[in-house]
């Protein structure tokens, strides 16, 4: 059956005490409204629509950049969150299926999660995710029923015996398209708070003699971001999660703790990565790589058999090759070096095609910027850069072609050719005993005059 996702994102987070909006704040190298996003476009909706408030034009910006064809609609006053989902009727009144209300500061519920209310749907017209809580603290509370729920109770308008209950409401919530906005529209504010909260749809949908039901889930799918240390916590068990999850795929991680995943981190099996590793977004690695210590990755892909590291740096734009090896203190940005390449240390190459098998030596340089804009390089298969090499795009390097170390290449260099770029060396006998005796000198002289 058809299901399409509400995401709440319009809360300042005055608790953050930011002028970022709260569903932009990262977690995992992601917005954390990029979490609720991913676990619920694994379950193929047909529409997906986020309502901004706060900072709306940002958060539009960012929900469009995790994929183009979410519908952002602003919620201009925050009167609770049945009127938060009220602002998505004009878009989903009329959609088929299901919708499922997801928050963009809600950021482990899991995909199986959701996928369990989707089922839950064949027996009741309203599944809600609920939670045993070690401290129910504050939370809204699941008043149950039999095998049904009956309503939720939120903390300020609970009874004494109703803040008793460790039954909890995540928030999260699945119903058919229709009799969702059908029931929202029936939400009134009379409450201790003056907000049209989407919990009473439980009781109005029990009052139409519709039942409703609940599934369960760890309380720490549930974990709501409030405030920087919440946001601190989050940070540390998302880091375990995938840590775990990398070592059960067979990935090796030699000092777990010290390596930091991003939400889009892809590792295949075999592959081991050492201490103090950093991944950024967007990073692809096949089965069978090495990264080494103390590297940073992001946006980058990297083929069976290579290695990186340590101490390297791949930004985006970075593609590696089978077999290929970046070593020490190289960084390596919006190029692709083909099988077999070989860049040992202390370089950088920007905006540059490799050929295979070809060796750029130490301390090599691309001057791709010349200020306004950046310009390629091209250096063809087997090539041999020599060591401190300067190469001022735009140039071209021939295959099998090499340069003298110390040169820097500022014309094409046909294929097989030897280049050299510098100046011819010049020796003369005795001046470096006279000059530094004679820098001695003026030293010493001043020393004197200032005594």
């Amino acid at each position: 059956m058809s299901v399409s996702l509400i995401v709440l994102a319009a809360g300042k987070g005055t608790r953050m005490d930011s002028d970022l909006p709260k569903v932009l704040h990262r977690l995992g190298a992601a917005p954390l409204l990029y979490h609720a996003l991913q676990a619920g476009q694994t379950l193929d909706p047909a529409q997906i629509v986020v309502v901004a408030g706060h900072g709306a034009s940002l958060v539009e910006k960012s929900a469009h950049a995790f994929d183009a064809a979410i519908e952002v609609v602003h919620q201009a006053e925050q009167l609770g969150t049945g009127h938060a989902v009220a602002q998505a009727a004009p878009l989903l009144a009329n959609a088929p299926g299901d919708v499922i209300v997801l928050y963009g500061d809600t950021p482990f519920v899991r995909t199986d999660t959701l996928q369990a209310m989707l089922d839950a749907r064949a027996r009741h017209a309203v599944v809600v995710l609920g939670f045993e809580a070690a401290d129910p603290g504050r939370y809204g509370r699941l008043v149950v029923d039999s095998d049904s729920l009956d309503r939720i109770v939120e903390f300020k308008d609970a009874t004494d015996e109703e803040r008793v209950i460790t039954l909890c409401n995540s928030g999260v919530i699945c119903a058919d398209a229709s009799l969702l906005f059908d029931l929202v529209a029936l939400v009134g504010n009379e409450n201790a708070s003056g907000e049209y909260y989407l919990t009473d749809i439980v009781a109005l949908a029990r009052a139409k003699g519709l039942s409703a039901g609940v599934v369960i889930c760890d309380e720490a799918e549930t974990l709501g971001i409030n405030t920087r240390a919440e946001l601190a916590a989050a940070e540390a068990a998302f880091q375990a999660r995938m840590r775990a999850e990398a070592m059960e795929n067979g990935v090796t991680l030699a000092d777990p703790a010290t390596v930091y995943f991003a939400l889009d981190t892809v590792i295949g099996r075999d592959t081991t990565i050492g201490p103090n590793v950093v991944f950024g977004p967007r990073v692809t690695i096949e089965s069978g790589a090495e990264i080494k210590a103390f590297c940073h990755l992001e946006g980058c892909h990297i083929s069976r058999g290579a290695s990186v590291g340590p101490f390297a740096r791949l930004r985006p734009g970075a593609e590696l090759a089978e077999d290929v090896h970046v070593g020490n203190f190289v960084e390596i940005k919006n190029t692709v070096l083909d099988e077999g390449v070989k860049v040992g240390h202390l370089t950088y190459l920007g905006d540059t095609h490799v050929g295979e098998h070809t060796n750029i030596g130490a301390g090599t340089i691309t001057c791709n910027y010349d200020g306004v804009n950046k310009h390629r390089t091209e250096i063809g298969p087997r090539v041999f850069i020599g060591s401190n090499t300067m190469l001022v795009a735009p140039v071209t390097i021939g295959r099998d072609a090499m340069t003298g170390s110390g040169s820097v290449i500022t014309e094409n260099v046909p294929a097989e050719a030897l280049a050299l770029g510098r100046a011819k060396q010049v020796n003369k006998p005795g001046l470096a005993v006279r000059l530094f005796d004679r820098l001695k000198s003026i030293k010493a002289k001043r020393q004197k005059e200032g005594q």
